[in-house]
């Protein structure tokens, strides 16, 4: 595992606003294996942005996640007019 460069790790705290959870999530994503902390032991630890966007990304199209919205509601179009809210109908 190559270091990512400098200018892309940001401290817990920054993560944890990043990915819209607790600082406490990211730790929990730490020891489960879902993302990966730089940092010597008993030192601050640090997050590679990119994966930490890459993780968002997969997070916000996937279906079975709690906070992602509903197709229709990404979607600049609507493609079923009977959910789409600002359509009077024609």
């Amino acid at each position: 595992m190559v270091k990512p460069p400098r200018h892309r790790l940001v401290p817990t705290n920054v993560a944890a606003l990043a990915m819209g959870v607790k600082e406490a999530t990211i730790r929990k994503w730490v020891s489960r294996g879902k993302i990966t902390r730089y940092g010597t032991p008993g030192c601050r630890s640090e997050f590679d942005i990119e994966e930490l966007t890459q993780i968002a990304l997969q997070r916000q199209n996937s279906p079975e996640s709690p906070k992602s919205a509903p197709e229709w509601v990404r979607t600049p179009s609507c493609r079923s007019r009977s959910r789409c809210t600002n359509d009077k109908g024609s």
